[in-house]
């Protein structure tokens, strides 16, 4: 069964550069954990914030839009570990640009 939100960003190599908009909502329960620090350390990402809301006090869930740079393959992991945490990927649209 596909995964609806992998992006197949490169189908003729995992390790081209590429990059991805996302926009995604962060629950309220991840308000304490690095959670973009966490895809820069662990799938080797650059992002980008773009935009983003928060609630005052720690108050509701945050809403981001971001720019990831890596390879495709790193994109696509990054976009399944969010996915299985909950986190919900509200948009993604990606551009296949090489040599960012």
């Amino acid at each position: 069964m596909n995964n609806p939100t992998v992006l197949k960003l490169d189908e003729s190599g995992n390790n081209r550069p590429t990059q991805a908009r996302i926009r995604i909502r962060v629950p309220k329960k991840y308000h304490r954990e690095a959670v973009l620090s966490q895809l820069v350390l662990h799938h080797g990402l650059e992002v980008n914030i773009l935009s983003a809301i928060l609630g005052g006090n720690g108050e509701g869930d945050g809403w981001f839009d971001l720019q990831l740079f890596g390879t495709s393959q790193q994109i696509d992991d990054a976009l399944i570990e969010l996915t299985e945490r909950d986190i919900q990927i509200l948009d993604s649209v990606g551009t296949n640009q090489d040599g960012w």
